[in-house]
């Protein structure tokens, strides 16, 4: 049979006894501390997200990256084989010189194809590259959210133990600076 163990944190018993009390400072304090308990754990769930999807994209930016490369390495061997072709048409006379030519002008026109397509990969993998930052960008947003939240709450729990007036108005624009950062995080500023 599993036993279950419950550890505390520094603060809960603090904030579990404030909960259960009928002043109504502690009670206030309590309320809030939930209140920034909510509130940071959905910044934690938006922190993971956000860094999740930066790393997504920068994974399928080196993708392209990586096919790009294949293309351009691609494109220098059919380099080589028209270099040679054209060579081959220089040197030869009559019919030979003929297809030579032909298979010239034909591994130029696949360069072009695959030109095209290293291009199309390469610009596909600097999008995703700029998708990345921008996510990672926003993950920093709901990081420091999250952490002010965890500040707040801290502050909180200090304010229960001191019963400081300022204290408790410390935690309050912690809390309130941290819900604006995370405003800014959810419109990707």
């Amino acid at each position: 049979m599993a036993e279950e163990f419950h550890v505390h944190g520094p603060h809960d018993h603090a904030v579990e006894h404030a909960a259960h009390s009928s002043d109504p400072f502690s009670g206030r304090i309590a309320v809030v501390t939930a209140i920034l308990a909510t509130i940071g754990a959905l910044f934690s769930y938006e922190v993971g997200e956000t860094q999740n999807d930066a790393l997504l994209y920068k994974n399928d930016s080196a993708i392209r990256r990586t096919e790009a490369s294949d293309q351009w390495n691609y494109y220098q061997a059919k380099s080589s084989k028209q270099n040679l072709a054209e060579l081959g048409a220089a040197l030869a006379t009559g019919d030979a010189s003929a297809r030579f030519k032909a298979e010239a002008e034909r591994y130029n026109k696949e360069k072009q194809d695959i030109m095209a397509d290293a291009q199309k990969k390469e610009k596909r993998s600097e999008e995703l590259e700029a998708a990345s930052e921008a996510a990672m960008h926003v993950h920093h947003r709901w990081a420091q959210a999250m952490t002010l939240t965890q500040v707040a709450i801290a502050l909180a729990a200090i304010t229960l133990l001191t019963r400081s007036r300022r204290l408790q108005f410390v935690s309050y624009a912690a809390g309130a600076i941290a819900v604006v950062i995370g405003g800014l995080a959810l419109m990707h500023v």
